[in-house]
C-alpha cells in the first residue's frame, strides 16, 4: 500500500500530472496522456518506459 503523503506528492513524470492509485498502478490523472506505472513490492516505478499506455492510444 502506497503511503498517502507519498502519493500526494507523486506526479506523472511524461506531463506532470496527479497520478491516483487504483489497484497495483498509479493512473496518470492527465486524459491526454493516462500512463499507468506499476507498483512492485510497495514501490511506485515512475519510469516513462515502465509504463503502460492507456488503452486505445
Amino acid at each position: 500500500m502506497i503511503d498517502k503523503q507519498l502519493l500526494d506528492v507523486l506526479a506523472c513524470p511524461k506531463c506532470k500530472a496527479n497520478v491516483k492509485l487504483e489497484g497495483e498502478k498509479l493512473i496518470c490523472q492527465n486524459p491526454q496522456c493516462g500512463l499507468r506505472y506499476p507498483i512492485r513490492d510497495g514501490i511506485p516505478v515512475m519510469l516513462i518506459d515502465e509504463a503502460e499506455k492507456p488503452q486505445g492510444k
